[in-house]
């Protein structure tokens, strides 16, 4: 799905255009996020069923053939909002931005094994483009990585899902030996120093023989326990991270190792 110009500016709002752009970078202040699974048409605003809401946020409703309980086809979504009309008025344009963000939230952020539909949970966030910024997105979508790696332990599951770009980030920034080569410069967000890695398709079982010989090599001094503590990472930091406001106890080490690692 395009990201047009006239989307971006609700993205920046909500703190989630580092994320369209596969670069994270999201708040680790804010509000927590929490959805409702359970009963989930009858906790809406007002008690309004969800799809009256559905209707009110984006105009229109799925076809019955493109919907599944709480959640809508994928291809639907991109079909629908694929193209924003060049004469799209302001409240157009917010549809057109909520339905990119609904996507970007189901697709990016929260994935999970239904990675062909999108879920509703997400319309009460979306019902003020606004206030979207005031949440912590970078602890839901820490809190979702490892609910979704603690089910992967499970020996019957063969896929892992979730935010992967931040699990990626992570091993690459503390696993020198597992890190890809030409990637040594970097930014800010500091995920961003791989958002244009893309391995070969052809060479997977290769890479895994490979990761798992340099894991069982691993010594010591191999990995990097404290990989944002050099000058040159401070250097890239935004200064508003850098800032000791809300949490001072926690200001150099945790804040920086958590929210700089996305």
């Amino acid at each position: 799905m395009p990201l047009y110009d006239r989307i971006i500016p609700y993205l920046e709002t909500a703190d989630l255009y580092h994320l369209a752009r596969l670069k994270l970078g999201l708040p680790i202040d804010g509000e927590p996020i929490s959805g409702c699974l359970t009963e989930f048409e009858n906790l809406m605003e007002n008690t309004r069923p969800a799809w009256v809401w559905f209707h009110e946020l984006f105009g229109e409703l799925p076809p019955q053939s493109k919907v599944k309980q709480m959640t809508v086809c994928y291809t639907w979504f991109h079909e629908r909002f694929r193209v924003l009309p060049a004469d799209a008025s302001e409240e157009t344009v917010r549809i057109y931005a909520r339905a990119y963000i609904l996507m970007l939230l189901s697709s990016r952020l929260f994935a999970d094994k239904n990675t062909n539909w999108v879920h509703l949970r997400w319309l009460p966030y979306l019902a003020s483009l606004d206030d979207l910024g005031r949440y912590s997105w970078d602890s839901a979508a820490l809190a979702w990585l490892y609910i979704c790696l603690c089910r992967g332990t499970n020996r019957n599951i063969t896929n892992l899902v979730g935010p992967l770009q931040l699990l990626q980030s992570w091993i690459f920034w503390r696993f020198p030996t597992l890190r890809p080569s030409r990637f040594d410069g970097f930014g800010f967000p500091l995920a961003s120093r791989w958002a244009t890695y893309l391995p070969r398709n052809d060479a997977g079982d290769q890479r895994v023989v490979s990761a798992r010989l340099s894991l069982d090599r691993l010594r010591v001094h191999d990995f990097v326990w404290e990989p944002y503590s050099s000058t040159e990472v401070v250097a890239v930091i935004h200064p508003e991270i850098l800032v000791d406001e809300h949490h001072p106890w926690i200001h150099q080490r945790y804040r920086t190792n958590n929210l700089c690692s996305i």
